[in-house]
C-alpha cells in the first residue's frame, strides 16, 4: 500500500528518490520506516519503465 504518497507515478518517483538520496540508506529502509509496500512501490514505477538500482540507491 501506497498512503500518503502521490499516486501519479511521474511524482512518486520524484519524492521517492529524494527520500533514498536524502534520508535513508536502502529501499527496503524507506518502506520498513514509512511502513509501504515494496512489492507495490516497484510495481507502481515499473509502469514507467523505472527499476531500482541498489548500487546507486535510486529509481532509474
Amino acid at each position: 500500500m501506497l498512503t500518503g504518497l502521490p499516486t501519479d507515478p511521474m511524482l512518486l518517483l520524484s519524492v521517492i528518490n529524494t527520500k533514498l538520496r536524502d534520508y535513508y540508506p536502502s529501499l527496503d529502509a524507506l518502506c520498513e520506516d514509512m511502513q509501504v509496500s515494496k512489492t507495490a512501490l516497484v510495481e507502481k514505477l515499473g509502469t514507467i519503465d523505472y527499476e531500482y538500482n541498489e548500487q546507486k540507491n535510486q529509481f532509474e
